[in-house]
């Protein structure tokens, strides 16, 4: 089994930073993509960003250029960096993992991180 947990979320001012940190832990013997994704109150998860386990980042549009993902292949964690914060990223934060166990990617989920964009 394996265990996706969340933290660094919280209440951050418009303009603000805030970074969240992911771990996987478990019967893990590759990672695939891990990531975050969000979803706001009334609408779908959306993609913010994710890590290939080479270092291939994809981003949301929306968070193109003020986000970072960075990843800790050795120590199974993903952390995102969000700088200059809009009031419209408040969503509940969702860390995801594929892992590997030949022959199929299983998909974990974290049990999510609130963030809050407000003044």
């Amino acid at each position: 089994q394996v265990q996706v947990v969340e933290s660094g979320g919280g209440l951050v001012q418009p303009g603000g930073s805030l970074r969240l940190s992911c771990a996987a832990s478990g019967s893990i013997a590759v990672i695939n993509t891990m990531g975050w994704y969000r979803q706001a109150p009334g609408k779908q998860r959306e993609l913010v960003a994710t890590s290939t386990s080479s270092g291939t980042t994809t981003y949301g549009d929306s968070v193109q250029g003020r986000f970072a993902i960075s990843r800790d292949n050795a120590k199974n964690t993903v952390t995102l960096q969000m700088n200059n914060l809009k009031p419209e990223a408040t969503a509940v934060y969702y860390c995801q993992a594929n892992v590997f166990s030949a022959p199929r990617v299983y998909t974990y989920w974290g049990q999510g991180t609130q963030v809050t964009v407000s003044s």
